[in-house]
C-alpha cells in the first residue's frame, strides 16, 4: 500500500510540473476507484484547468525577533507573623517573627527586623526572627529586604502587636 501511495505521490508530482508546461491535466477513475492523473485524454476524463499560477508562498525572514529578558519583578517583605493588630500571650515574652518575601528569596539577600524602630540585629540570610523578654504592651515591627551590595531594597508595612504577660505584682 506505502508503495503505490509513493507511486501515486510521484506521478502526482511530476504530472503537475509536466503540465505547468503543458497547462493540460486529465482526471479519471480506474476500475478500483483510484483517481489517476494523465496528460493525454482518455474516455470519461476530465480536464483540468491549471491556467493560475501554483500558490506559492513568499519566502519569510527566518531570524527570531529579540526577546527581551523578563522584567524582575519588585521584591516585596511583609510579616506574616504576628499579624497586625494581634495579641501575643507569653508570660516569658518570647515573640516569634516570620515574614514573607516575594517573588523568592535568593541567596545573598539579607533581612533586618526593626523592633519598636529600632534594629534588632544585624541583617541575616532568613526572615524568622526570635524575640526574647520582649515587655509587655504595644511594639511595632517592620523587616527590611538589602541586596547583596547592601542597599535596602524592600520594607515591609508596619506591623503592631500587643504582648499580654502576667503581672509580676502580686494581688494577696
Amino acid at each position: 500500500m506505502n508503495k503505490i501511495g509513493f507511486v501515486l505521490i510521484l506521478l502526482l508530482a511530476s504530472s503537475a510540473l509536466y503540465a505547468q508546461d503543458n497547462k493540460k491535466v486529465f482526471v479519471t477513475k480506474d476500475a478500483n476507484g483510484v483517481i489517476v492523473f494523465s496528460d493525454s485524454p482518455q474516455a470519461g476524463a476530465e480536464e483540468l484547468n491549471l491556467s493560475s499560477r501554483a500558490n506559492i508562498m513568499a519566502a519569510t525572514d527566518p531570524t527570531l525577533p529579540a526577546r527581551k529578558p523578563p522584567a524582575k519583578e519588585p521584591y516585596t517583605v511583609d510579616i506574616a507573623q504576628p499579624e497586625d493588630q494581634a495579641t501575643v500571650r507569653d508570660n516569658t515574652g518570647s515573640v516569634y517573627v516570620t515574614g514573607k518575601i516575594g517573588p523568592m528569596f535568593e541567596r545573598g539577600l539579607r533581612v533586618r527586623l526593626l523592633v519598636d524602630g529600632q534594629p534588632l540585629a544585624e541583617p541575616q540570610s532568613n526572615a524568622v526572627f526570635i524575640l526574647r523578654d520582649i515587655e509587655r504592651g504595644e511594639h511595632k515591627l517592620q523587616m527590611e529586604l538589602f541586596d547583596q551590595q547592601g542597599k535596602v531594597i524592600a520594607t515591609s508595612p508596619v506591623t503592631t502587636f500587643y504582648l499580654h504577660r502576667t503581672s509580676t505584682i502580686s494581688a494577696n
